[in-house]
């Protein structure tokens, strides 16, 4: 598994990093057991940087991966590096943001206690909040640094502008955005951004939340509990054109001796300024195919056709229900 400075964190992480959004819930039942071989088997194949969220499952993810990593966490903590987000909050109507100072230190004690660790590597506010000023965010979090009881501050779905704001406090030090070959907005002002001031780049959804997995038709039926089944991006017109390219996509990885899904990784590592792909799986062996993709190089030729062959897809927003 190759490896990479995160920034200016100056933690060595892999370039791909096991995200964990779908153990908290939102995209349906699972057997924990099945889960945590996956942690497991990302672990032996060289795997040392986990992504989660108090917002997944509020709690669920990061227990159940705490408990995963147990006994590593207590036999060789500075092997890993764990990654989690706070800022959303429950209400009687859905999730909503809340960067306040309270809220973030609680957030924090909470993580560290659904964790079973004593600090965490790298701490993200999970989306900007527009009714705190960034400066109380980020001092807050600044307090929580000094305290120990996380060690990086970073920002996830934020705008270079945002991150200039908050940055007056705290200087930001990863970014985590979506990115994938639908979605590609990042590239106009948030890349050039990190690239410029030094600024870590951790991005989820490269698999966009299956849609490149290639194992998806018109004819997948969704569960009712996965918030896939209500995405305009999983139905209709847009589905049935973005999977013609996907099809397209899978006929250029053949060639080439990899599957869609590993093209899909490999492409977002080779974007300039793109440190690390977050890949989230239930399942040992979909690890096994998605890290592979760390080993992969697409040249100049294949970036261009790429694009060629992307020409025809719809462009798609942001997830759900991360989108709030």
């Amino acid at each position: 598994m190759r490896s990479t400075t995160l920034g200016s964190t100056g933690l060595q992480v892999s370039r791909i990093a096991l995200g964990t959004w779908q153990l908290g819930g939102d995209w349906g039942a699972f057997a924990e057991d099945d889960a945590k071989a996956a942690i497991h088997r990302a672990r032996e194949l060289g795997v040392n940087f986990f992504d989660t969220a108090q917002a997944y499952g509020f709690g669920a993810s990061e227990r159940l991966l705490g408990a995963a990593l147990r006994d590593e966490l207590r036999r060789r903590r500075d092997e890993l590096v764990i990654a989690t987000k706070g800022g959303l909050r429950r209400t009687a109507t859905g999730i909503a943001r809340d960067a306040s100072p309270g809220a973030l230190r609680e957030g924090v004690d909470a993580s560290l206690t659904a964790l079973g660790v004593d600090h965490i590597d790298l701490y993200q506010v999970h989306w900007p909040d527009p009714k705190v000023p960034f400066a109380e965010t980020a001092g807050a979090l600044k307090e929580l640094v000094e305290a120990g009881k996380i060690r990086h501050v970073g920002v996830s779905n934020y705008s270079a502008e945002q991150m200039a704001e908050f940055s007056r406090t705290l200087p930001v030090e990863t970014l985590q955005p979506p990115y994938h070959l639908f979605r590609r907005e990042i590239e106009d002002t948030e890349l050039p951004y990190t690239r410029q001031h030094g600024i870590g780049v951790l991005v989820y959804g490269p698999l966009a939340h299956g849609l490149l997995s290639g194992i998806l038709s018109k004819e997948t039926v969704f569960p009712a509990d996965d918030w896939r089944a209500k995405s305009n991006v999983f139905r209709g017109e847009t589905y049935g054109r973005n999977l013609a390219v996907v099809r397209e996509l899978q006929e250029f990885a053949a060639f080439r001796d990899m599957t869609v899904s590993q093209l899909a990784v490999a492409w977002t590592l080779a974007q300039p300024g793109v440190d690390v792909a977050i890949v989230g799986t239930r399942r040992a062996h979909h690890v096994e195919d998605s890290l592979a993709a760390a080993d992969l190089s697409l040249d100049e030729d294949d970036l261009k056709e790429i694009d060629s062959i992307m020409a025809a897809a719809v462009p798609v927003s942001g997830p759900s229900p991360e989108g709030v």
